[in-house]
């Protein structure tokens, strides 16, 4: 073997995933629909309750608030001043009729320009505010408490001054001389009308809300029985019916779902049919080297001679491990299809060092069959993510092909090198064989198939399409072309070129345990 070295195999850690089950509360699609629809109406309705309550004071405070304003208006009319002494002129059924209420207590309070009383209740106090006092007339409103009750008042200044005195005339502008009157009254009436408001609006919520929510369950339920229809109709199926369902028998929401489905089920009846034609065509290729081992041992119970009985046991060898060999082989695209990055999950490798350590298993096979074997390997480190198990398995594939079908005295050789330039890395094989005409390439892929005239009739026809399954697993490239090294018209030759990605950001250290 040309450029072998040796390199010492350490044993590969075992790491068993343990698998821990989870017991999962199925969750409602109906209930969570019904969930996100109450949750929000059952918050929202005490906030609507809240903002009722408001509406319903502002709205009754209105009209009470008109009739105070009139009132103090009016009384703020009875006010002048005579002789420099603030009066009213209010009768006493004029005090009367401003006090008649049934329902509040009505109170008001006259008071002259430095605070002095002047007509009405004393209890009264004087308002507290910011506002300019020096604006009479305009009517203003205030909270307060009268004898221990909650009273609304209205309260206007009167200017007690003649429209244009003596002083006005002459030139010289007085400040004005104000009086402040008063009229208040309790809030019964107005907490009556906002209750009878509140209750206008909230008892006929009482009686909406269950009806609503009886609607909502009933429109959900309406909704969601594509969904019940469509569970039937997959249920009510026969085992082997992988038909597509009709998307036009669903709503539109649900459409994306029944084309995945489709999709899904598409998938695997393609899958199972390919399936079938593998067992079959296992079976079918089964049958040959158990038919010669059958006929070369009941040959071999016929013999008399040692040499004939030596000869037909020679045979049934052959036989036997033609059969093995298709039978790993058969093992080895099963568990190729079957494996996922969750089973065996990818770890980094420096494909250069994995490659040399595959070549070295096959060094005495390439002495055996007198073929020159050699290896190149990359000058640089070369690290790609990869399954080693499944790596080896399609390293060792495209080994034992071009050992396979390169005659005595030929070469075999495994290179590895890297571009740069496309950031990939690059694992070819290539022997001094027959080659693959062009017209064959994509189909040496395929299971079973081999080209016809090619020699070596013992092949099982997998080890290419193990090799493509494992490269697809790997997301790499699998090519084959003529060896342009080839000197030989007669025997162009084979390059098979297995291109990987490269990774950006390799980790410091690769996996060194590649057996």
């Amino acid at each position: 073997m040309r450029d072998t070295q040796s390199l010492a195999a350490q044993p590969s850690p075992t790491n068993p995933s343990a698998n821990h089950t989870e017991e999962r509360v199925q969750r409602s699609l109906f209930g969570e629909i019904l969930d996100w629809m109450l949750v929000p109406l059952l918050l929202l309705w005490p906030i609507s309750i809240a903002i009722t309550y408001v509406v319903a004071k502002s709205i009754a405070n209105q009209p009470f608030d008109q009739a105070l304003d009139d009132s103090v208006t009016v009384l703020s009319q009875q006010v002048s001043e005579v002789n420099g002494k603030v009066v009213t002129r209010l009768t006493n059924p004029s005090r009367d009729f401003l006090r008649a209420d049934d329902v509040d207590n009505v109170y008001y309070l006259i008071t002259g320009p430095h605070g002095e009383y002047i007509d009405g209740d004393r209890d009264m106090h004087l308002p507290v505010t910011e506002e300019d006092p020096l604006h009479p007339g305009t009517v203003r409103f205030l909270d307060s408490s009268v004898h221990g009750n909650d009273v609304r008042i209205a309260y206007t200044y009167v200017d007690l001054r003649s429209a244009i005195d003596a002083n006005d005339a002459a030139g010289k502008k007085e400040p004005p001389r104000l009086a402040l009157v008063q009229v208040g009254e309790t809030l019964e009436k107005r907490a009556r009308l906002a209750n009878e408001i509140i209750k206008g609006v909230i008892l006929p919520q009482f009686l909406i809300l269950p009806i609503a929510l009886a609607l909502i369950w009933f429109a959900l339920s309406r909704g969601l029985s594509p969904l019940s229809e469509l569970q039937q109709r997959i249920r009510a199926r026969r085992p082997d019916d992988l038909s597509p369902i009709d998307s036009g028998q669903v709503p539109e929401e649900i459409s994306p779902l029944v084309r995945s489905l489709n999709d899904m089920l598409s998938r695997l009846s393609l899958s199972i049919q390919t399936q079938k034609r593998f067992i079959a065509d296992a079976a079918h290729q089964m049958k040959t080297p158990l038919a010669g081992m059958r006929m070369q041992s009941e040959l071999a119970l016929r013999q008399t001679s040692h040499h004939d009985i030596h000869r037909s046991l020679e045979q049934l060898a052959k036989s036997s491990e033609s059969a093995t060999r298709l039978v790993n082989q058969l093992l080895s695209l099963a568990r190729a299809e079957n494996q996922s990055q969750e089973s065996a999950p990818f770890v980094q490798v420096d494909l250069s060092e994995f490659a040399r350590a595959v070549v070295q298993d096959w060094v005495q096979a390439s002495f055996t069959q007198r073929i020159d074997f050699g290896f190149e390997q990359a000058e640089q480190a070369l690290p790609i993510l990869c399954n080693p198990l499944m790596l080896r398995e399609l390293l060792g594939n495209l080994i034992d092909n071009a050992l396979h079908y390169t005659p005595v005295e030929g070469s075999v050789t495994v290179r590895v090198r890297g571009e740069s330039a496309t950031g990939m890395a690059i694992l070819e094989v290539e022997d001094t064989g027959a080659g693959i005409p062009p017209a064959e390439r994509d189909h040496v892929f395929q299971r079973f198939y081999r080209i016809l005239g090619s020699g070596g009739g013992n092949g099982s026809g997998l080890g290419l399409a193990i090799v493509r399954e494992i490269a697809q697993q790997h997301d790499a490239e699998v090519t084959i072309s003529y060896n342009p090294r080839s000197t030989d018209p007669e025997l162009p030759g084979s390059l098979f070129r297995v291109s990987f990605r490269l990774l950006e950001n390799p980790v410091s250290e690769s996996n060194t345990d590649f057996h």
